[in-house]
């Protein structure tokens, strides 16, 4: 049998649902010598049952079986939140014009009529597993530069997104001393050092579930309360702030003395997707200018805040007067400094 189509990865799990023990065999036989790890599953019930423990790449669907027929197995598979995106290829002997109509309006992304051509079959489920590798890696690059529920409206509806939040808090981190330590250091050692360190601040922000907006240069800006809004957005930030400085005190046991000013502020923002190209979630207004500011009127190893800022956390967590700085742009403005909650 020449079957000599390469799978893209050993790895791939294929899930096989047929009632037929010898369909069964010969397709887990043909997949088999590919590469591919197999599961199977004798009806459409089986295979929904199966596919939180198994986790296939790809499923190779019969249509007439008992207790649940693939076309009701794979309506379930594409109507559920986790598994809408996993291929499912129809293979079956049911191959009227009506059928193959059926299967696609259900969503599968192929339909093979029985008796299958081996070499027919290993095509397909070959071009459909790059396809999906495809897909996932496209959807992971998205991610990394929108926020997921951002990501899912621009794919659902391209064009301008801008809406206004009343209460996001928004925080500015900057290394002190930054431009002196670029002087020192090689680019190669410079760049790392920065990748370091704000690769730890991106597993913090993803830890207190919050929104990493951008980095401009040594800065490292993130906003609490969006896209979606979130009641405890103050504190989660609070505790990222202090996190951050701990982060980087102990990186700074391996590397040279890393001290953050951190400035944070929290009001209504306007938030949106801007660019074609090379586009970015960005938010902007007086609350967004003011965290800025806050930062670069800080103090090494210290996170400030406003007075308005303080009011709304002073409750659960302790902070210290500094005094009315006079902050450009802003005028005179009554600081603290959080000790902690």
């Amino acid at each position: 049998m020449n079957t000599s189509t390469p799978a893209p990865a050993p790895s791939a799990r294929i899930l096989i649902v047929d009632d037929t023990p010898a369909n069964l065999q010969t397709l887990a036989a043909v997949l088999k010598e590919q590469g591919y790890q197999i599961s199977v599953a004798t009806n459409g019930q089986q295979a929904l049952d199966a596919l939180g423990k198994i986790q296939p790449d790809l499923v190779l669907m019969d249509v007439m079986m008992p207790v649940m027929d693939g076309y009701e197995a794979c309506r379930q598979i594409k109507t559920s939140a986790l598994w809408k995106d996993l291929p499912v290829i129809f293979l079956t002997s049911k191959n009227d014009t009506a059928d193959i109509v059926r299967g696609f309006q259900l969503g599968a992304v192929d339909y093979v009529a029985k008796p299958f051509n081996p070499c027919e079959l290993l095509a397909r489920v070959h071009t459909h597993l790059t396809l999906d590798r495809l897909n996932k890696e496209n959807q992971r690059l998205l991610l990394n530069v929108l926020p997921a529920p951002i990501a899912e409206r621009l794919k659902k509806q391209p064009g301008i997104i801008a809406e206004r939040f009343d209460d996001v808090s928004v925080l500015f981190a900057d290394i002190v001393g930054f431009t002196h330590l670029s002087a020192r250091l090689a680019p190669t050692d410079l760049i790392a050092l920065l990748n370091r360190v704000f690769s730890r601040f991106d597993e913090l922000v993803e830890h207190h579930g919050l929104e990493k907006i951008k980095t401009i240069g040594d800065a490292y800006m993130v906003a609490g309360g969006l896209p979606n809004p979130q009641p405890d957005h103050l504190e989660r930030m609070i505790r990222l702030a202090l996190d951050i400085q701990a982060a980087a005190s102990a990186l700074s046991a391996d590397s040279d003395n890393l001290a953050l000013r951190i400035g944070l502020h929290a009001g209504s923002v306007v938030a949106g997707v801007i660019g074609i190209r090379k586009f970015i979630y960005d938010i902007w207004g007086d609350t967004v200018n003011t965290a800025s500011r806050l930062e670069s009127h800080g103090l090494p190893g210290r996170i400030q805040v406003t007075e308005s800022l303080f009011h709304r956390i002073q409750a659960w967590c302790p902070c210290e007067p500094r005094g009315v700085i006079d902050v450009k742009g802003k005028g005179p403005l009554r600081l603290y400094l959080v000790v902690g909650p």
